[in-house]
């Protein structure tokens, strides 16, 4: 507990309240102490002015008289009236020595308490003394001296309380995470953090850890899905290569040995071309691409791809044609984007059979650029749509056909780059694949 930073957090914050109420008590106590003050010295200096009219026109009996009457007057004041040569006529400060003004006398009729004087002048020589002893205002302040103890007291054990707590709360949750990622390093990648009931940090955060381990989860298994597809898919041709070449040592040299070199030769691009696919897609999704990024129109990306493969298409019987309007302009890697338009476009001839028309499309809609390939050829069924997006895999009825099933996942892999959507769906007939990108700021 002493090492959670919880529990020394509380700590810092309970000594930074502590002494906010230390600095708040003095200031407090300080100021109390100066209003009373000014307050005391106030109604003794009314008192005095008081008894100084008094004696202007009611003479000096009347000042004795005034000054015997308020001194009796319990929790009154302390008065006292001196003679020109200084004896004593009235009150009980009237033996104390006092120059004119402000004073603290000590008398022992008062048991030595420090007494606070204003004397003033009257004519003919006489002397009005009033006082008192602040007594009332040691008071307040040894009041609030207690209260402001008691508060800090307070603060004291309610920080180191509540600390305690948070800290036990805190470290529970904080050894669920612990122990999550714990058994992450030990290989169980299916454990996962207990969820919050209420949405603070620490639960965002166990939110954010989990999604993470989901996304984490998710390579893995494409990983030994990718893995697992490359020892099938490369088995084929390998074992074709293997039993060509082999055929050409048996046979004697000539037409056929060159025949056998010159298909293991194919078998070779074949391999060489899934692998390059594959190291692409890899340096794809790592992200390295995006420096290359700049401004440019797509639709002239899309006119280039369509003029290239148009002619081939008419001689197959099929057309291609281009649906563009106004400048479409996006942010990307120009020679990715062109790749995988390419790769849409191959995948729709190569798909939807003879006399197919296959379009593609370059427009804005709802603000975001979107460039989409359509053909009326077959179809894909709902159940497969969505996993032609997984690196090497193929329908049945496209096993026939050339491919290493790398096309869409490149495509997927360069949308992704860019921050776009792709996505299939059923043209009827037909497929239509469309990316959509993000809107620009």
């Amino acid at each position: 507990m002493l090492r959670s930073a919880s529990l020394r957090l509380a700590a810092l914050y309970t000594a930074a309240f502590a002494a906010a109420v230390i600095v708040l008590g003095a200031v407090t106590l300080v100021t109390t102490r100066t209003t009373l003050s000014q307050q005391f010295d106030a109604r003794i200096q009314s008192e005095s002015a008081a008894l100084v009219r008094e004696f202007r026109t009611e003479g000096l009996t009347g000042v004795v008289q005034a000054v015997q009457e308020r001194d009796s007057t319990p929790g009154a004041l302390d008065y006292g009236l001196q003679g020109p040569d200084g004896r004593p006529i009235a009150g009980r400060l009237a033996q104390a020595r006092a120059s004119p003004g402000w004073s603290e006398q000590r008398i022992s009729q008062f048991g030595h308490e420090k007494i606070r004087t204003y004397a003033a002048s009257l004519a003919g020589g006489y002397r009005l003394l009033v006082g008192g002893d602040d007594e009332s205002i040691e008071a307040v302040d040894n009041l609030l001296a207690e209260r402001f103890s008691l508060a800090i007291l307070g603060v004291v054990v309610i920080g180191l309380v509540g600390g305690y707590g948070l800290s036990r709360g805190m470290g529970r949750r904080i050894a669920a995470i612990t122990g999550a990622a714990e058994a992450i390093i030990d290989g169980d990648l299916s454990r996962r953090v207990p969820a919050a009931p209420r949405g603070d940090d620490l639960g965002r955060l166990a939110a954010t850890f989990n999604r993470m381990l989901d996304r984490i989860g998710a390579l893995m298994e494409s990983l030994r899905q990718v893995s697992s597809d490359i020892a099938h898919d490369m088995r084929t041709p390998l074992t074709r290569l293997r039993s060509r070449l082999e055929a050409s040592l048996q046979g004697p040299p000539g037409p056929v040995q060159a025949a056998a070199i010159e298909a293991a030769l194919g078998d070779l691009d074949a391999i060489l071309e899934t692998f390059a696919a594959l190291l692409r897609i890899a340096q794809i999704e790592s992200g390295a691409r995006r420096a290359a990024f700049q401004t440019f129109d797509l639709c002239a990306v899309a006119r280039t791809v369509v003029d290239a493969f148009a002619p081939s298409a008419e001689e197959a019987g099929q057309r291609l044609t281009l649906e563009d309007g106004e400048p479409v302009v996006v942010d990307g890697d120009r020679e990715l984007l062109t790749q995988m338009l390419v790769n849409l476009v191959e995948n729709g001839l190569r798909h939807a059979g003879g006399q197919a028309q296959v379009t593609v499309r370059c427009r804005v809609q709802q603000g975001r650029a979107v460039l989409s390939v359509t053909d009326d050829g077959p179809g894909v069924p709902d159940a497969e749509r969505e996993r032609l997006f997984d690196r090497f895999h193929r329908l049945e009825a496209s096993r026939s056909t050339a491919g290493s099933g790398l096309g869409l996942a490149l495509v997927a892999a360069v949308a992704k780059l860019h921050g776009a959507e792709a996505s299939l769906r059923n043209a009827d007939p037909g497929l239509e694949a469309a990316v959509a990108f993000p809107r620009r700021s």
